[in-house]
């Protein structure tokens, strides 16, 4: 090559390239020390509250000036966070719900209420379109919160939302290769159960089967995120980050987070946790991971993840193989199998169906517990089902994979067991948490309705709706809210447990609820 074509290619302009990734930072890594302490001296009453707050100045000057001003006498914490950062404003509480409307209309009154559009916020992860909220302190895009809103979106005929709603989340898994807990940049290594391709079976209802091809890159980069590392497992690595391999060589998953660290949204329950665990020996940064873990499940906190089902220190989230997970999962390869044969290249077609069916094959073997005659969770190191009965055991039922003689036996559980005066509870023990007895969920009282309807338990079914949908109605004439939970085994006491107060707005409830009642 001569010297003037070297001259040449030296003045063209080298192209930009730019990282898909973001660079970002959660809020408890930009802020370290002045973190830290702004939580554990209780200077907001929840964790959440400096979580989302916003910078006035670059993250690295104010942690200077913090250094600086922390040791002036006259010193007061809350007067330099007041004067530094914004502070998000309280949840506007000043609506008042009309009692004497039927339920279904003021639900209709309240989705523009629960409409966000983004906003720039030191920890808010912007997408493009509209999208609503759950309620109370919940003030993002959450996950699978949406799959259940957008069941009343659907039946209330706002078509246009949803779409919105799944773009954003497919934004999501293109920008940062999953969907995350909620958009938020503390959420971002862990996602929520994988409802995605139940959200697009769902849309194209709507739009028609095209849908299952335009977003066919979305759910394979969804598969990719749970499958993440299964080529490397051995005897020797049977785990690694949300894949694990059971004993008769079979892959399953699990719930993971990448981060051994408190969470920024609960930074103070989860330091006091590590210190009130440390005595058993527990390592901090162990009792995080599983903490975290089990906020991916969505079920934050329930003692399907403890060892002991009263002892939140014994939670061991990331050692156990869940059904609802692994029946999900199931849906997510049917689905791709589907999305293939419909797309240009169907060649993929048969290997997810191929897939799917080996997952099956693998969840009757190591879910069924035959003498409890239920859907079991599987503990990968004990090598044997846990010990708690839960709703994750309808999941089966739910995605058509029992056999109808093990249909039957979760049928008399929910009969005897599950099924209380306003509705089914999500597990049969008392532990305190919030997911577990006293407590009933709309997301389970939908799981368990149509899990019932697709194995002919009707009367069951229709007994189940009555219940919950009269106890949604009697909040509501008492309170005038649809609230986040119920206690369904005394339908006159508030739900308990958790580590925030019951929330009250409530996406998913008000979904389910206007389903339900145009599914009569």
């Amino acid at each position: 090559m001569n010297t003037e074509n070297l001259k040449q290619m030296s003045a063209i302009e080298p192209p930009q390239i730019y990282s898909v990734v973001p660079a970002i930072l959660p809020p408890d890594q930009l802020f370290g020390p002045l973190f830290h302490d702004v939580q554990m001296n209780h200077v907001f009453p929840d964790s959440i509250t400096f979580a989302d707050c916003f910078p006035k100045r670059a993250p690295e000057e104010i942690l200077s000036l913090y250094e600086i001003e922390k040791h002036k006498k006259d010193f007061d914490l809350k007067d330099f966070v007041c004067e530094y950062f914004e502070i998000p404003s309280p949840i506007n509480t000043e609506y008042e719900s009309n009692q004497q409307l039927p339920v279904t209309e003021h639900i209709q009154q309240l989705w523009p209420l629960l409409t966000r559009t983004s906003q720039t916020n030191c920890s808010m992860l912007p997408v493009p379109k509209s999208y609503i909220v759950p309620g109370g302190r919940f003030r993002g895009l959450y996950y699978w919160d949406s799959y259940f809103t957008m069941l009343g979106l659907q039946c209330a005929g706002e078509h246009a939302l949803i779409r919105e709603m799944v773009e954003n989340l497919a934004y999501m898994i293109d920008t940062y290769g999953h969907i995350p807990n909620a958009n938020r940049s503390y959420y971002l290594t862990r996602s929520q159960p994988p409802f995605f391709a139940r959200i697009i079976r769902l849309l194209s209802q709507i739009d028609g089967p095209d849908v299952y091809t335009k977003y066919l890159p979305h759910l394979q980069k969804e598969y990719n995120y749970w499958m993440d590392g299964y080529f490397r497992l051995s005897d020797r690595e049977t785990y690694f980050r949300r894949v694990v391999r059971c004993p008769n060589g079979s892959v399953l998953n699990r719930y993971w987070d990448d981060l051994p660290a408190p969470r920024p949204e609960s930074y103070v329950e989860d330091v006091e946790m590590a210190h009130h665990a440390a005595p058993a020996g527990v390592e901090p940064g162990t009792l995080y991971r599983h903490i975290r873990a089990a906020c991916e499940s969505g079920w934050d906190f329930s003692c399907r993840w403890f060892r002991e089902e009263t002892k939140m220190e014994t939670i061991h989230t990331t050692d156990i193989v869940p059904v609802d997970l692994n029946c999900l999962l199931y849906d997510l390869e049917l689905t791709l199998s589907e999305a293939y044969a419909h797309s240009s290249f169907s060649e993929p077609s048969s290997y997810f169906l191929q897939k799917a069916e080996k997952r099956k094959e693998a969840m009757l073997k190591h879910f069924w517990h035959e003498e409890k005659g239920f859907y079991m969770d599987y503990d990968a190191n004990a090598k044997q089902s846990t010990k708690i009965m839960s709703l994750a055991g309808v999941f089966p039922l739910y995605f058509k994979i029992a056999s109808k003689e093990h249909a039957q036996q979760v049928h008399e559980h929910i009969v005897n067991s599950f099924l209380k005066k306003g509705g089914v509870v999500s597990s049969l023990h008392e532990s305190g948490q919030q997911w577990d007895y006293p407590n009933g969920w709309a997301p389970m009282q939908y799981m368990t309705y149509v899990g019932l309807l697709n194995y002919g338990f009707d009367a069951t079914a229709e007994e189940l709706k009555k219940r919950w949908i009269a106890l949604n109605d009697q909040v509501f004439k008492a309170t005038g809210k649809m609230m986040e939970k119920y206690n369904v085994v005394d339908p006159g006491s508030e739900a308990g447990g958790g580590e925030y107060p019951n929330q009250d707005g409530f996406g998913w409830t008000n979904g389910v609820y206007l389903w339900m009642m145009h599914n009569s």
